[in-house]
């Protein structure tokens, strides 16, 4: 992309009623614009980076066998009537009618119409385990929206749902979730702490939250300083393995890691005193296993091989989407603005022209921007008529992990400069080992 042809209405000034760094970056950088209380429209270069996250989602969700689909933003009161949780939600819950008087609401979660999926499909063990999920909008009337994106009313979740013939099987279903989930975190640059939490309005007595330490977090949470050593990395692990995905389970849920609402002061003072920890954490996502709780309200059963029918087990899986761009924020700035992790990044490497309308430096800039596309990677050219501190700043605001200056000077040795966003450490090379340097992290991804 051409930044003279782009959509990028940055701001220089920060927003007066923009809290933290996450709001005032994505505003500023031109990502985001508010609409009205808690709504954002999601502007190209904020899209552009939710795709990006949204398809790594999706990416682990299928690599360990869960299926997509797409389920409604729009749900029938009945539905919730028959869970019991129509009355028993709250005010959060947007309720509407219908010009035919029907009762709706605006789903904040899913797990009523899932069910009634399944019943209306599912009617023997043989089509076991299953796990379901979409990516969707969804809405939840917050008392007093904040932050941005990270506490808004319209929100982008993933939500996930396995049916289970036993307790046993659904437990391999939340400790295989738990494992797609760090994949999936650590793939966008993030180390996200499960911790065992508070079920809420979904429920069940199962339940871990993901957590993003940052001092802007929602949460106080405590946890033995060792599980900041634990990563997933590159294992193979096998999502049928019922072992090493219970293993893993294990090994990152060993240590004391809770949120304020589980806190155990007396479990939490057998932590060494040199490695106990309290912080602030972002939720980016939480597991539940929740039993029969509304395979039986809902009449959600299969026929067993003993020819009986079974109420089935089930659990529910939520990543926010959307919130996870505040939160990547939160976890990776600067004072000059955002800095994007590689696997995430809006665009690969950003091009910046010294001297637009210089006849060398504009053809380098169009043979670099040209090499990068043929490559299968995605730069970003300015190549507008501005000052070159105009152009940095620009750059630096909007958080490319990798910027290449283009200038006459430099060409006349041969050389460009490329420039680390997250160091700030500069090299000057050939154009052609630019391009190598670039396609080489990328490849590594």
């Amino acid at each position: 992309m051409r930044l003279s042809r782009y959509f990028l209405p940055v701001l220089k000034e920060t927003p007066a009623d923009a809290q933290i760094a996450s709001h005032r970056l994505m505003l500023r950088a031109g990502m985001i614009r508010q609409q009205s209380a808690g709504i954002y429209s999601w502007l190209p270069l904020g899209y552009k980076v939710l795709k990006k996250v949204e398809n790594i989602v999706h990416q682990e969700q299928q690599r360990v066998g869960h299926i997509p689909l797409l389920m409604p933003t729009l749900q029938s009161a009945d539905l919730w009537r028959e869970s019991g949780r129509y009355d028993a939600y709250g005010d959060e819950m947007l309720r509407i009618s219908d010009r035919q008087g029907r009762e709706m609401l605006y789903g904040p979660t899913n797990e009523e119409m899932i069910t009634d999926i399944f019943r209306a499909h599912v009617g023997s063990y043989k089509d076991l385990p299953l796990t379901l999920y979409h990516i969707q909008w969804k809405f939840r009337d917050e008392v007093r929206p904040r932050f941005g994106v990270m506490r808004g009313r319209e929100f982008l979740m993933k939500d996930g749902y396995n049916f289970d013939l036993t307790k046993e099987d659904a437990m391999h279903a939340y400790n295989r979730h738990l494992v797609s989930y760090l994949r999936t975190y650590e793939r966008m640059g993030l180390q996200a702490i499960p911790m065992r939490a508070d079920s809420g309005p979904i429920g069940g007595d199962d339940t871990h939250e993901f957590l993003v330490l940052a001092d802007t977090g929602e949460s106080e949470v405590f946890y033995d300083k060792g599980v900041t050593d634990i990563k997933l990395g590159e294992r193979d692990i096998d999502p049928y393995d019922v072992d090493q995905c219970r293993g893993v389970m294990e090994e990152f849920t060993s240590l004391y890691a809770r949120t304020d609402e589980t806190h155990d002061a007396d479990e939490f003072a057998k932590v060494p005193a040199d490695r106990q920890m309290t912080a602030r954490g972002i939720e980016v996502g939480q597991i539940f296993y929740f039993g029969t709780k509304y395979s039986e309200s809902m009449g959600a059963e299969v026929v067993g091989q003993d020819g009986k029918k079974t109420p089935v087990h089930m659990g529910s899986h939520g990543i926010g989407v959307s919130r996870l761009l505040g939160a990547l924020i939160e976890a990776n700035h600067d004072d000059k603005g955002i800095i994007w992790p590689e696997g995430v990044t809006p665009f690969h490497v950003g091009i910046v022209n010294l001297k637009q309308g210089d006849e060398e430096a504009d053809g380098a800039c169009d043979a670099l921007y040209k090499s990068f596309q043929a490559l299968g990677l995605d730069p970003l050219y300015d190549d507008r008529k501005e000052r070159a501190g105009g152009k940095f700043a620009t750059m630096d605001l909007i958080g490319l992990p990798w910027r290449i200056t283009v200038g006459p000077r430099g060409l006349k040795n041969g050389v460009v400069e490329v420039t680390s966003r997250r160091t700030g450490a500069s090299e000057e090379m050939t154009p052609e080992l630019a391009i190598e340097k670039i396609a080489k992290i990328y490849a590594e991804l």
